[in-house]
């Protein structure tokens, strides 16, 4: 954004602080008329943060003009013609701003002892070359190497978490912090379509970015999800915490090679395909029996809360509406990475096990551990799922009579009124 301002002669100031702060030291060099930025659907730390801020400006006659992102509609507490609604934003005409007309506000001098005590701290700058490259010249790189060479390959590599690395679209880290926005994408794949030798596979992904929209909308109808169950009929299970369980999933040390691959590969590189995310929060509320947690959120380089809250719940069960997903990490491992490449490459304790074994080595004889470099619970953990049995009981309870449960039942109609298209009468 700097380097495209420059020819304009206009500078770009970054400071990094608290924004009653921020505002309020502008304030005093520079008195302020208008303030113009997005509406966020964040976290209930942004949302009291606005609060705040809405009544700062008031107070100072200050007019804060915010303007609705991807279609996302501040306030809706319904989805009647939502979809129509999402149609037509996504189809209005792109801005394309004359740089030139631009008027910059000049700080004056004594702003500047300010600016450099306030800079963006040197940890943000660090690049981490294992996380993707931000910024709008590589959100526009990403979309077009995905349309017109990576994205031939999309409908059968999304499920599984290697190939997904190059042949899901990669986009989504560039819409969450804003270098390119999902009407752009649309307009511009609706624009190449038809020129495009895979359309099936690029109209698969053309539906995701709709898909988007609608898990934003719903947490911003009910941002309460950060904390809460969905559907509060489901208060009452997995109340116990087991913090030996929790950090052995957290820190990718569960005995499970595919559970352990995707959460240390998601937490060096800030990406995971959809199906391992919801595989990874299916094991920590389904087999460990655990409350979904937050931890994973703050792995993920393209964290939307609307998004991610909504999905947690859904693969935790606990929204009440959707059905009962339970993945088999071992089954998924077979699947998804038959030969075990991406196991060995995130869990290099496993690198000597071959192809029949590496998703289950606790099955190898103790003859064999010498000659694969493996012995349960020193070079790797035993895995730490409890007794199946006692899982089979506690799924018996969760997924049979908890559905017919009273509060649950009343809190779906309560759901599906709220966050379900309705014909009009």
């Amino acid at each position: 954004m700097r380097r495209n301002l420059e020819p304009h002669e206009i500078r770009l100031h970054a400071v990094h602080g608290e924004a009653r702060s921020v505002f309020e030291t502008l304030q005093q060099h520079v008195p302020l008329k208008q303030v113009f930025s997005h509406e966020e659907t964040g976290v209930d730390l942004t949302f009291r943060r606005d609060i705040e801020m809405a009544e700062y400006f008031k107070s100072l006659g200050v007019r804060w003009r915010e303007f609705p992102t991807n279609a996302v509609q501040r306030g809706l507490m319904h989805r009647n013609e939502w979809r129509r609604n999402w149609r037509e934003m996504m189809n209005q005409s792109l801005e394309s701003p004359d740089l030139d007309a631009l008027q910059q506000a000049r700080l004056p001098y004594a702003c500047t002892p300010w600016l450099k005590l306030h800079p963006i701290p040197e940890r943000f700058k660090q690049q981490n070359l294992l996380f993707q490259p931000g910024g709008e010249t590589n959100a526009w790189n990403t979309r077009d190497n995905f349309l017109y060479g990576r994205g031939r390959h999309y409908n059968t590599a999304i499920s599984a978490p290697g190939p997904a690395q190059v042949g899901c679209s990669r986009l989504s880290p560039y819409i969450t912090w804003g270098n390119i926005s999902i009407r752009q994408i649309w307009q511009y794949v609706n624009a190449v379509y038809e020129g495009l030798a895979w359309r099936r596979a690029i109209h698969s992904f053309r539906s995701w970015l709709r898909w988007h929209c609608h898990f934003v909308q719903k947490f911003e109808a009910e941002p309460r999800m950060e904390f809460q169950n969905l559907n509060k009929g489901y208060d009452d299970i997995r109340r116990k915490v087991d913090s030996g369980h929790i950090n052995a999933w957290k820190e990718g040390q569960t005995g499970l090679p595919m559970v352990d691959a995707c959460m240390r590969s998601v937490k060096s590189t800030g990406y995971l395909n959809f199906r391992m995310r919801a595989m990874l929060v299916s094991f920590l509320t389904h087999h460990l029996w655990k409350p979904w947690a937050i931890f994973l959120g703050r792995q993920f380089l393209d964290f939307e809360p609307g998004i991610h809250y909504s999905q947690f719940q859904m693969q935790a069960g606990t929204t009440g509406v959707n059905s009962i997903r339970i993945y088999n990490p071992v089954k998924q491992g077979y699947d998804y990475d038959p030969e075990g490449y991406f196991i060995r490459r995130w869990v290099p304790e496993l690198r000597g096990i071959p192809p029949q074994f590496v998703h289950e080595p606790w099955k190898l004889r103790p003859m064999e551990w010498q000659m694969y470099g493996y012995e349960p619970g020193k070079t790797y953990p035993v895995p730490i799922i409890p007794d199946k049995k006692n899982r089979t009981i506690e799924q018996a309870k969760f997924c049979g009579p908890k559905k017919e449960d009273k509060q649950v039942r009343k809190e779906n109609g309560r759901i599906l009124k709220k966050h379900v298209k309705r014909p009009l009468k």
